[in-house]
């Protein structure tokens, strides 16, 4: 967490220094009007690193397991479901990150919602596709129901609202998990961070103006509702060899900054607290966990 607020701190630092007026704040405004160089750029980036990370997946990953024919899994009652968050996440920022490029390259709405809004879901598709084909795993119809949702959110919003009025965050702290079974929740930091959903929460960050249209609350305030879940070794929650697991699904009730609606000319900022708003900001929270029991949270990552 200091490495993030370090760097949050130099690009503030430089960005105001150096770049507020220069070419690099030109280039990273969005377009009017289509700008065909940069929509081909777009296009050509986007299906070139696809491209690149499904041949390094299966080049990487799938060849160290058997082959299969393919076949269909239900694993939906692994994880508590956190799982399932992780594809809801991944879509809805694949495509909202597909649907911003196109906007600054000026591609119309339309087709900002149909070909880049929709990223997500193509992507994570085809990745459930080579699990299909894999003896390790198996397609499963609730991942693919979780990535659909994941678009459904973003691209819905866009229709209804034309914003995205509620965006979905992800925040992680360590457990004492990941030191039980480092070979399945990580070992050591960077690991941990996608492996152990021990320590993962997804929110739900709701924009304040967005929905009361006041000026008494700053226009980036959010209420933030969160989901985790802690005392998972395995997903299977029968596993005859982790039978003593004390799985528990957590709700969170908190605050959140939408770094997107602070005011700035920099476009440089503007690009930075886009890529930055995908982390749920710390604040205090309130826990109320599937025991029944509340907890209060002075400062919850």
């Amino acid at each position: 967490m200091k490495l993030f607020v370090y760097c949050i701190a130099f690009f503030l630092v430089v960005s105001h220094s150096l770049y507020s007026q220069s070419k690099l704040n030109q280039f990273l405004k969005s377009s009017d009007t289509l700008n065909k160089p940069r929509r081909n750029i777009v296009v050509l980036t986007e299906a070139s690193l696809a491209t690149l990370t499904l041949v390094g997946l299966n080049q990487l990953w799938y060849a160290d397991y058997p082959r299969s024919k393919f076949k269909t899994i239900n694993d939906s009652g692994e994880w508590l479901q956190m799982d399932k968050m992780g594809h809801v996440f991944s879509s809805y920022q694949l495509g909202r990150i597909g649907a911003n490029t196109l906007s600054w390259s000026g591609v119309s709405k339309k087709d900002q919602l149909l070909y880049g809004s929709t990223l997500g879901l193509g992507f994570l598709t085809a990745v459930e596709v080579m699990d299909g084909f894999s003896e390790e795993w198996g397609f499963s119809w609730t991942d693919m129901a979780a990535n659909v949702a994941g678009t459904g959110l973003h691209v819905g919003q866009e229709l209804l609202w034309q914003e995205q009025r509620i965006l979905l965050k992800y925040s992680f702290h360590r457990t004492k998990y990941a030191q039980q079974r480092p070979n399945k929740l990580g070992n050591g930091l960077s690991e941990e961070f996608l492996k152990d959903y021990n320590g993962q929460t997804y929110w739900l960050s709701a924009n304040f103006n967005s929905f009361l249209k006041t000026n008494g609350i700053p226009n980036w305030l959010n209420l933030a509702f969160g989901y985790g879940a802690e005392g998972m070794l395995t997903g299977d929650p029968n596993d005859v060899l982790f039978l003593n697991q004390n799985r528990t699904r957590q709700y969170y009730l908190s605050l959140d900054i939408d770094l997107s609606r602070i005011k700035t000319n920099s476009n440089l900022l503007k690009t930075i607290f886009d890529v930055f708003n995908v982390i749920k900001v710390p604040f205090p929270a309130i826990e109320l966990n599937s025991n029944g029991r509340i907890k209060w949270h002075y400062i919850y990552f």
